[in-house]
């Protein structure tokens, strides 16, 4: 077997393992048998890239970064539905149905997935192209978005020519929530609801940002097809469920009054789901008898959506406690009576901050109305002033951190009040999270979980314990052992070496990432410079600003920061620069790195010209001064040569650097 027909059978079997998975819930091999068939397809294309196609398996990691979304006009165009909120519209959904249709008819009742529309094009079963709803007839174009999402088939068997399929891309429930908990360790603004998410995911411009995010999509609707018509939608979803497209569950109902019981008993099993679902669509099942229905100027006459009421109930306050987050952020939250809310236990709900207590006057004792926030988070719609007791007192957020005394500062950007010390308890797993991360110090093996069983292990309070592990009660953690533990060791005795500008980034000083702290590094040359100066060197720096220098000098000030230093210093981790200044001949000027170089990954190279005073951008724009063009060069190169941006090769540039 040549390496053709190697990759062409690891294709095949990987699509075959994915329709098991997403469309009938029934895999029969493991994760980790997956990913190693996967890594033998990885290599065969590594060896003959001539073979890679966009329908490959390996192609979900996403490509290079789009500078924006084409738009796309859609062959048959992508309506919304009309809503109506009460059985009683239903029943009268039915009178019109009956009214307006002479034969029989029977209907097809669904749920309605809280996601994304989006339009799927195929040609030959080859998945090419996918656009948004946008206002329905005119989408954006996110192709490459969606060819990372998994449950997405790239490629169809027994497929007729063409082929417009209708999905829904949502994330699942379970997903959003890990998102939301790395976000909080990262300092980022959690995401509203899992909706939000899905849309902002795949709107973006980078491929490689929205693979991270593990959407999925969900179909509903056969747009058009090329082959042999269908005569109703329950055949039609029965036909994509076997060429491999997830398919919405769906139920033939015979009556409005069947598709009434069935809608309860869907808003019942909601929660159970692992998508949202804000309601549930009743259309027409024959193909025919909707055509001949037709539609109005906003939405078609054959179906209708069911929208649930968001469900609320009256609780009282117990009490009011203050959390502090992994990013510092000191958290209202409202302890409230138990009450059964949207298919949970609720006993808890989140007040926001100080200027949210304040508009909603609420204070311990008061009978308050509560809701889920996208179905997910429990919140305080409003207080019943009524029946609230004599004697309560307007509640105010503490000056001084609950978990660790230390001055709280309010954002000057927001409403939220944030610890200053940099060893506060109650952020160790965020601190030590950021310090170990990729951009700071880069310790190979110590992610999030690692990070939780040290901290729980009472092995880590703050990153700088880190230097003192010895090899048998790392061992013996959970899911550790002697080889990991060496592993994990190696790795952070190697990281002592990572120098000043990674050494900064991993402070976690606000509004101090990796390009602020490398011009710290360069600037300084060693930590204890850096730590001498006042807010007057500190903003005569270019990029550092007013703002950003009295949150380095009050670090800096910080006893716990001047703690953490000295036992940095103790354990032999480097304080100097690493960055040499070689000379400014790139001084004033902006590279843009696309495609595969042969001598340098991006990152070296990025870091040459950065030794040499320029500057290294992810887009192309007017101000580009370069772009150095490698092997495979994508949208990057051709945006360059458009505005006329000079491109040099790895031979040009090299020549540049003598």
């Amino acid at each position: 077997m040549d390496a053709q027909e190697k990759i062409e059978a690891l294709r095949r079997e990987l699509e075959h393992h994915n329709k098991l998975y997403y469309v009938y819930d029934a895999p029969v091999i493991s994760d980790y048998e997956y990913d190693m068939l996967m890594e033998q397809l990885i290599k065969l294309e590594e060896e003959h890239p001539e073979l890679v196609t966009k329908d490959s398996p390996t192609q979900r990691v996403g490509g290079e970064a789009l500078s924006q979304f084409e738009p796309v006009r859609h062959q048959v165009p992508l309506d919304s539905l009309a809503d109506v909120f009460s059985e009683d519209e239903l029943y009268l959904f039915g009178e019109r149905m009956d009214s307006l249709l002479s034969a029989g008819h029977d209907y097809v009742v669904e749920p309605k997935i809280d996601g994304l529309s989006m339009s799927l094009e195929y040609e030959n079963g080859v998945f090419v192209r996918g656009a948004t709803r946008g206002d329905g007839v005119t989408g954006e174009n996110v192709t490459e978005n969606l060819r990372t999402v998994r449950s997405l088939p790239l490629r169809i068997e027994n497929a007729p020519e063409r082929l417009i399929v209708r999905g829904e891309v949502y994330m699942a429930k379970s997903v959003f929530e890990e998102l939301n908990a790395q976000r909080e360790i990262n300092g980022e603004p959690l995401l509203a609801n899992p909706r939000n998410a899905a849309a902002g995911s795949m709107r973006q411009l980078d491929p490689k940002v929205a693979a991270s995010r593990k959407l999925d999509i969900i179909c509903f609707n056969l747009q058009y097809t090329s082959g042999e018509p269908y005569l109703n939608d329950a055949e039609t979803l029965d036909a994509l469920r076997g060429m491999g497209f997830p398919v919405v569950p769906y139920t033939r109902c015979a009556s409005v009054a069947e598709c009434v019981e069935r809608i309860r008993q869907l808003g019942e099993e909601r929660n159970g789901f692992a998508y949202d679902m804000d309601g549930a669509v009743i259309k027409i099942n024959s193909l025919a008898q909707r055509a001949a229905l037709g539609s109005t100027a906003k939405a078609p006459r054959w179906a209708v959506a069911f929208k649930y009421p968001p469900e609320k109930k009256e609780s009282r306050v117990l009490d009011i406690v203050v959390q502090v987050g992994r990013t510092g952020v000191l958290t209202p939250k409202a302890i409230v009576e138990p009450v059964r809310l949207a298919g949970t236990t609720v006993s808890a709900a989140t007040l926001h901050n100080q200027d949210n207590i304040d508009r909603l006057d609420i204070r311990i004792g008061d009978t308050v109305l509560l809701q889920k926030a996208g179905e997910i988070i429990p919140e305080v719609l409003s207080v019943n002033k009524a029946k609230r007791p004599e004697g309560t007192e307007p509640f105010r957020l503490p000056s001084v951190c609950p978990e660790c005394g230390s001055p709280v500062v309010r954002d000057e950007d927001g409403a939220a009040l944030r610890c200053t010390s940099p060893e506060c308890p109650a952020q160790r797993l965020r601190n030590l999270a950021h310090f170990a991360s990729r951009e700071a110090m880069d310790i190979e093996g110590l992610g999030i979980s690692v990070c939780e069983s040290l901290i729980d292990s009472g092995l880590v309070k703050t990153a700088a314990d880190l230097y003192y592990l010895e090899p048998g009660p790392v061992a013996a953690m959970d899911r550790m052992g002697e080889k990991s533990a060496a592993n994990l060791l190696a790795a952070i005795d190697k990281s002592r070496q990572a120098g000043l500008a990674r050494l900064l980034c991993a402070f976690g000083i606000r509004q101090v990432g990796q390009k602020a702290a490398k011009v710290l590094a360069s600037h300084f040359g060693d930590l204890d410079s850096l730590m001498a100066a006042g807010a007057e060197e500190l903003t005569a720096i270019p990029d550092i600003g007013g703002i950003t220098a009295g949150f380095i000098t009050e670090w800096f000030a910080n006893p716990q920061s001047q703690h953490l230093i000295g036992r940095l210093r103790a354990a032999g981790v480097n304080f100097q620069s690493l960055e040499e200044r070689r000379d400014d001949r790139f001084a004033g000027l902006t590279f843009v790195l696309t495609g595969t170089l042969d001598k340098y990954t991006r990152e070296e190279a990025a870091a040459i010209i950065e030794s040499f005073g320029g500057k290294a951008s992810s887009s192309v724009s007017k101000k580009t001064s370069f772009v150095l063009a490698g092997e495979n060069a994508g949208s990057k190169l051709t945006k360059a040569q458009s505005l006329g941006i000079p491109v040099l090769s790895e031979e040009e540039f090299e020549e540049r650097i003598q």
